[in-house]
Parts: structure tokens; C-alpha cells; sequence
């Protein structure tokens, strides 16, 4: 393997690439300023109910070891780039690590795209650092600003699950500290069982430190798009369950305020990365080469009114119309995987009371409860600009892993009186048709419902209390769902 020389720092606030320990050898002045110690208002993506906790940021590892072994206030949980939307990584009761000046790139290997990095890589550092070598991320989500520890946290999937699986699959190894028995690296083959328990286990069983994954070989950073209208949710889910096979990506925009007849109209959104001999001439010149296009941003808090049903059915409407049948469109990864990410603070058009985003799956068997749940949701006065929906393959390895073979559909809720009685209605649909809920968007559930969607809970807990018996991991959620039981 050779190790990754491309050392380079953006504006400020951006992040490094940089070789194993070259943070280890810093100057007195450098060392002096490294470490962060600071009180911060803390919360997931969606900005709901922020809590004070006291935050450690690490600058090298043997700071990271201190924290680890006795220096941080005890119970604590790492925190990556805080993009799960609810209280994964939330911690009041003591405090919270922050991971993602853990970010070196150790080795690669071009033959066979296995990159070895720390915890907090970002998967935006990682595109930098490898698409102009022809090599992609294996599985993304709809953010680049996710930590590779925390993709694997929470077993992150993607676009293409039905033909790839989640985040785990293409771990070949991780290292992991655990507060009751150090440093183990972890895998299908060794320690399975704590492997099976990370992956998916929102950072409860250890402190993921390192991770061997393996990329995709990709001859562009564009992907080839067909984009088709289906007029009611029948019309989607049918062509999806006749044609995604024929696609690597797939996912549809749902009209979540359609009714009747037009329940569940929606966009799909279907792909392959392109060959370099598909592109256009301008492009094809420099493959690996993005567009440039200016960054937004959301610089203050909407009004809590501006997202309404009013404003979001005229979207909805515009968004329907303007996204025609089109086959084989071009279109550069960052506008086809990450268009929100084009808007910084995207997150404050919700207002400052926040959102949650809500995520079910429901098996293929019980398309009632999808219906049921888009019914609901065209009823209720909650609409939401984005909401899609995704046909998931097969069950992720890890025993708290999100994915089961179904029809599985994410939007955000604003927060507005009435939320929780909300998600409780939302809650019984999935339970009575057999469906469960995203860990890693979850801040409503109660501990009884995840319970009943999660049959390898208790199995999560055993190894978990093997792992820390003291209870030296923990955040708002473990408690909220008894997952420190």
C-alpha cells in the first residue's frame, strides 16, 4: 500500500488531508493551541431541542488516548460532523468528544482501492482526495459532510442499496476502542460479534478509531440519469420493481401533498456512473473535473411561517412540472448525490424551532402501510419539501442496522405544536405493518416502540454491557431508548 501524500488545507474552518501522525509533530507554539475544550449548545442536523454539553476536540491521537483513558468527564460519546438529525450525539450528562480532527488518510492501495483512514475522514475529504484518481465512494448518503466513523455508527446507505447494501459491506476492517477491553479490530471474520454490534450501534459499543474501505473504480465524476414522472404512487412503485434492476441508483421525489388520485405522484431519479466515452466533448477532456458553481447559503433562521402548506404545494407543483421524462442526462455527482449540500445552514429554513426527519421502512408485503402513511401525511398540515422514497435490498449485517428488503420513505417535519402526538400516529403505522424507523433520524420514538422494531435488540445489549460495563458510553438518545439498559 502506498501512503497518501496529498496533504492540503482550504479556507478556513476546511478540512486536512494530511500522513499519520504529522500532527504528532507539531511545534511547542502548535502544541500549546491544540486541544479545544469549550461549552456548546449541541444538537443532531435538525436543530431540535439543542442541549448544553461540555465538547473535547482532540488535535492528535495521543490526546484523543488521554481523553479516552480518564481525561474527559465521564459518561461521554464521540460526535463526528453532527449530521444525524436527532440526539445520536448529544450528551448533557458529562460530555462529548469531537472526532474530526482524527482525520488522517494512512494508506491506499490503487490496485485495489482499499483506503485505510482515521475515524474523522469526512466523506468529502475522501471525493477530494480520490475522484481525480478514478475512485468513488462505494456507498454514499444524501451528505458528503459525514465522518467515516459515523457512516459507520449508523450503517449509512444510499441510492443504491437495492444492488450494493449499506456502508458496512465494504468494511473490510476497523479498529475500535472499547472502554472495558482497549483496542480491537473488527470484522466479519475477527470479532465478529462486536463488529455486527458497531456497525449500526451509534457509537455505544466503542470509539471507532480506524477504517479499511474499499472504493468504487469509477471512469468520471459524472452520472448518466433518467429521470421519469409517475402520476400516483402504483405507477412509481411498479416501474421501480420492473427497471431498477437496470440502474446502480435509484430513488424517487415523492409529492407528499398529492391526494386521491395523485397519491404519491413522484420523480424518479435513476442512474449509472457514466463512462468516460459517454460524456460530452467539453467534458470528456478532463472526466474527473466538477462544474463550478457558486455556494449558497441560509445565513439566519426563517420564519417559522415561511415553510407552509401554502409555500410547499406551490414547490411541489413547480418541482412536478419542471422535472420532465428526460433519458440519459449528464449530470456531476454533487448535483445528482449532494444537492442540498450546495446550501450551507440549509437546515435554518425550518426556523430556529427546527425539524426532525422521519424515516420508515415498510417490507414489499405491506405496501398498505406506505399508502396509509402518505394518506396521513397529505391530511395532516405537515407538509414537507422533501421527501423521497427508496426500494432497500437485503437486511444490513449489523444488529441495529436500519435496512430490511422494502419500500422505505424519508421527509422532514417542521417543529410545530403538536410533533410528538404526530410521530406516535406515524409510529402505529409502522408497527402494525411490520416496518421500523432510522436510528440515525430518530429523536421521538419511545424506547417500547424501537423495541418491538428491533428484534436483535437485546442481543445489542448484551454485547454492549460485555463491552462497557460501566456505562462509559452514552448520549441523550441511549437513554431516551434505554439502549444503555
Amino acid at each position: 500500500m502506498k501512503q497518501v501524500e496529498k496533504n492540503k488545507r482550504l479556507s478556513p474552518g476546511a478540512w486536512v488531508v494530511a500522513p499519520l501522525n504529522a500532527r504528532d509533530r507539531l511545534t511547542n507554539e502548535e502544541r500549546a493551541l491544540s486541544f479545544t475544550v469549550a461549552k456548546q449548545s449541541l444538537s443532531g442536523w435538525g436543530r431540535y431541542k439543542p442541549q448544553e454539553c461540555a465538547v473535547y476536540r482532540p488535535e492528535r491521537r495521543s490526546e484523543l488516548f488521554s481523553l479516552l483513558d480518564s481525561g474527559a468527564p465521564r459518561p461521554f460519546i464521540p460526535r463526528g460532523l453532527g449530521r444525524s438529525y436527532g440526539d445520536a450525539a448529544v450528551n448533557p450528562e458529562g460530555s462529548v468528544i469531537d472526532m474530526t480532527r482524527q482525520n488522517n488518510m494512512i494508506r491506499f492501495d490503487p490496485e485495489t482501492g482499499l483506503l485505510e483512514c482515521e475515524g474523522g475522514v469526512s466523506l468529502a475529504e475522501i471525493l477530494e482526495a480520490f475522484i481525480d484518481r478514478g475512485y468513488f465512494l462505494p456507498v454514499t448518503p444524501g451528505t458528503k459532510f459525514v465522518t467515516v466513523a459515523g457512516a459507520v455508527a449508523n450503517d449509512v446507505h444510499g441510492k443504491n442499496h437495492h444492488c450494493d447494501g449499506s456502508f458496512s459491506r465494504f468494511v473490510e476492517s476497523m479498529d475500535v476502542w472499547t472502554p472495558a477491553r482497549g483496542i480491537l479490530t473488527c470484522s466479519d471474520s475477527e470479532n465478529s460479534d462486536i463488529f455486527q454490534a458497531t456497525v449500526g450501534g451509534a457509537g455505544l459499543t466503542g470509539v471507532i478509531l480506524k477504517v479499511r474501505l474499499r472504493l468504487r473504480r469509477v471512469e468520471s465524476a459524472y452520472v448518466k440519469v433518467d429521470y421519469q414522472r409517475c402520476n400516483h404512487l402504483d405507477a412509481a412503485l411498479e416501474t421501480m420493481a420492473a427497471s431498477d434492476k437496470n440502474y446502480l441508483y435509484s430513488v424517487a421525489w415523492v409529492d407528499c401533498l398529492a391526494s386521491k388520485e395523485s397519491l404519491g405522484r413522484s420523480v424518479l431519479m435513476r442512474g449509472n456512473h457514466a463512462l468516460a466515452s459517454e460524456l460530452p466533448s467539453k467534458l470528456s477532456k478532463n472526466p474527473y473535473r466538477l462544474p463550478r458553481r457558486p455556494t449558497l447559503a441560509v445565513p439566519v433562521d426563517f420564519p417559522g411561517f415561511a415553510l407552509n402548506r401554502w409555500s410547499i404545494h406551490a414547490f411541489n407543483t413547480l418541482f412536478y412540472a419542471t422535472n420532465k421524462d428526460t433519458r440519459a442526462k449528464i449530470v456531476d455527482y454533487d448535483k445528482f448525490f449532494y444537492p442540498l449540500d450546495g446550501i450551507l445552514r440549509w437546515n435554518r429554513m425550518y426556523g430556529k424551532k427546527g425539524f426532525i426527519q422521519y424515516q420508515a421502512t415498510f417490507p414489499f408485503s405491506e405496501r398498505a402501510g406506505l399508502v396509509q402513511m402518505l394518506e396521513r401525511l397529505a391530511q395532516a398540515k405537515r407538509a414537507s419539501f422533501l421527501v423521497v422514497l427508496k426500494c432497500f435490498g437485503e437486511a444490513g449485517s449489523g444488529m441495529l442496522s436500519y435496512p430490511m428488503p422494502g419500500y422505505t420513505l424519508a421527509l422532514d417535519i417542521p417543529n410545530r405544536p403538536g410533533l410528538e402526538e404526530f410521530t406516535r400516529e406515524l409510529d402505529r403505522i409502522l408497527l402494525d405493518h411490520g416496518g421500523r424507523l432510522y436510528l440515525a433520524k430518530d429523536a421521538l420514538t419511545a424506547p417500547e416502540t424501537f423495541a418491538a422494531m428491533y428484534p436483535n435488540l437485546d442481543a445489542f445489549r448484551e454485547m454492549r454491557r460485555s463491552l462497557d460495563p460501566e456505562n462509559v458510553l452514552r448520549s441523550t438518545m441511549s437513554r431516551r431508548l434505554h439502549l444503555d439498559k
